[in-house]
């Protein structure tokens, strides 16, 4: 959410005007110029932060065309044993980046083990990086005139940056939304033509047949519920343009200069709930004698709060999110008494607040994925409902922020499924269950995996909760994962199998593509996508002509379905069904090819068997290599 500038300096008086003629009047007093704004040391930061890993930072040149930042970090980090601190990509298939070390004996290494280094057939360069300026100091300085004043351009206010469609009538916004996801299934039609040219002749069959389309788009399903539908925020604790504590969104980012923080009461998609939990806890934050977190000082220690509801019980629980700094254990513990006394108090009834967690947001450790979380007070977890299920939801778990909008959308999905009880189901980043759960009693089984493994203990107990006994969820990364879990399905003659596919905002790694790709007896596979832009290239590569990676027979885009889930923003969620010849697989050798290690799926399967009884299955987790984010 971009803002721009506030003034917040006097601006200065001007200077005499050099042209003036002489005259006999008296002469004037002198005024003195305005004295210039010195400019600010973008590189404070590297002396007065501790530790920063853009000391220590190294560029990688001649980067290959094509590579995934799992690949790359697994090369790194893996492969080559050198404990990147940070990996800067400055664009995708950008042919340099940066990355940070902890330590100069580490970038040493890096430069040593890098430079000349060949991967896929590329032969890399690297050297010693300068540090990055810092951002927010750079903007300022950027922003500030010769005159010393900070220039001023019209900002968006927060309902224009987070609702930016809210202006709109609800059937005008749909209109709105449907229209961009025909353009991007005409996208989608240029790069099936352009990169599958078998496919061809069947994408001009299906333009003529849908106005232009290479499949049939359905009229888009609105969500249930147009205001307040959101059931999970993730807000910020900062100040506002007139330096007075809030607890809301910030408009703007650190990298165009602006950390200022407006309150929510006026957004149209938080409810009235959620909005009395933000003031509640802000008042306890002006109350508080410690400081709001400052992103540029790295001091304070107020960062975040987050609120999750329940649209079926109403509960309301909150995670209250703070960097430790160098408290002592004493003060932490009187700081967590505190916070648990204020949320116990007769207003936090009022509001709803059932459950009370700490998070601790600070420099994550190589390795580390989440933010660890403390249970405090009340209960551990809150429970929704979507198709008659319960499920039981954890701080860190995904859950759909639209729960009635949730019950359409995994309604679309089992509708074009179309899964009898000789279907198995692969549920690919599977969350707590939600959609596997959903379909249970309309196919034979269902595999879930999900990389956060409270996730899947929260499937596992969702599933016990509702009495489903023909589910088994799985902890680990799908990219490794995919293989061993059709293997587990033990697909029989007669019998099928269906992917349901609802991957994070940046989409499948393409070793999941292939993996799915490559599945003999995969013949039909849905894609839930909340960012369609981005899921393009996912799409076609189900699509690519037969290669020495992508073995299997190409699907083909049959139909897709809007949904919205997001009322008064401009994104949607895009459902895609893709089908393929069952009989040209059958016809064809197509050859899993496996991504896992064989020890890791001796494990799932050791794991499997030894809990036939409850059929629901939780595998220790592959751990993501993912680099510490400062």
């Amino acid at each position: 959410m971009e803002a721009e500038p506030v003034v917040r300096d006097s601006v200065p008086e001007s200077k005499p005007d050099e042209t003036e003629t002489k005259s006999d009047a008296p002469a004037k007093p002198e005024i003195p110029a305005a004295p210039v704004k010195a400019k600010e040391n973008e590189y404070a930061y590297l002396d007065s932060t501790g530790f920063t890993s853009e000391r220590f930072k190294i560029e990688i040149r001649n980067l290959p065309k094509y590579y995934g930042i799992a690949e790359l970090k697994k090369l790194l980090n893996t492969e080559l044993s050198l404990s990147t601190n940070k990996i800067k990509i400055m664009r995708p298939g950008c042919p340099f980046l940066f990355v940070c070390f902890r330590d100069e004996e580490g970038r040493q290494a890096a430069i040593k083990t890098l430079d000349g280094y060949t991967w896929k057939n590329k032969k890399l360069q690297a050297f010693e990086a300068k540090p990055a300026p810092d951002p927010l100091v750079k903007r300022r300085n950027e922003a500030s005139g010769a005159d010393g004043v900070v220039s001023i351009k019209k900002r968006k206010s927060l309902e224009e940056s987070v609702t930016a469609l809210a202006y709109l009538s609800y059937e005008d916004q749909l209109v709105q939304k449907q229209s961009e996801m025909r353009n991007v299934l005409i996208t989608l039609g240029k790069e099936i033509w352009k990169n599958c040219p078998g496919l061809r002749s069947h994408v001009e069959a299906q333009r003529k047949l849908h106005d232009g389309l290479p499949c049939k788009l359905e009229g888009i399903r609105k969500s249930p519920q147009v205001d307040g539908y959101r059931n999970k925020c993730e807000f910020s604790v900062g100040k506002d343009e007139h330096g007075e504590i809030r607890v809301g969104f910030r408009v703007g980012s650190y990298s165009n200069g602006f950390l200022d923080v407006e309150s929510p009461q006026n957004l149209k998609n938080v409810s009235d709930k959620m909005k009395n939990a933000v003031k509640f806890y802000e008042e306890f934050v002006r109350k508080s004698t410690y400081e709001v977190y400052s992103p540029e000082t790295y001091k304070g220690h107020f960062r975040q709060l987050t609120v999750r509801t329940s649209s079926s019980t109403g509960e309301v629980m909150v995670v209250i999110g703070i960097h430790p700094q160098s408290l002592s254990e004493v003060e932490l513990k009187a700081f967590k008494a505190s916070v648990v006394e204020w949320f116990t108090a007769d207003k936090a009834k009022e509001i709803g607040i059932s459950s009370v967690y700490l998070e601790k947001i600070e420099k994550r450790k190589a390795g580390q994925s989440v933010n660890p979380v403390e249970h405090l007070h009340g209960e551990t977890h809150i429970v929704d409902v979507i198709h008659g299920l319960k499920f039981r939801i954890s701080p860190l778990a995904f859950f759909q922020i639209n729960t009635p909008s949730a019950e359409v959308l995994y309604q679309c999905a089992i509708d074009l499924a179309e899964s009898t009880q000789q279907t198995s189901i692969l549920d690919i980043c599977c969350g707590t269950g939600t959609i596997g759960l959903c379909f249970a009693k309309h196919c034979k089984q269902v595999l879930g995996v999900e990389i956060v493994q409270q996730a899947i203990e929260d499937a596992k107990y969702n599933a016990e909760l509702n009495k489903i006994d023909n589910c088994k969820f799985f902890a680990g990364n799908a990219d490794d994962l995919i293989t061993s879990l059709i293997r587990n399905a033990n697909i029989q003659t007669g019998e099928n199998l269906v992917a349901i596919v609802d991957p994070p905002r940046a989409g499948l790694h393409v070793r999941s593509i292939t993996q799915l790709r490559n599945a003999r007896g995969l013949n039909r596979l849905i894609y839930v996508s909340c960012s369609p832009q981005s899921a393009v290239k996912n799409w076609v590569d189900l699509m690519r002509p037969c290669s020495k990676v992508m073995r299997g027979v190409p699907f083909v885009v049959k139909k897709a379905i809007s949904v919205d889930l997001f009322p008064h923003t401009p994104h949607v969620e895009l459902v895609l069904l893709f089908e393929r010849d069952p009989e040209k697989d059958e016809s064809e050798e197509v050859v899993v090819e496996a991504e896992v290690k064989p020890d890791a799926d001796a494990e799932m399967k050791t794991v499997v068997a030894a809990d036939t009884e409850s059929k629901t299955t939780v595998v220790g987790e592959v751990k993501d290599d993912t680099t510490e984010q400062e």
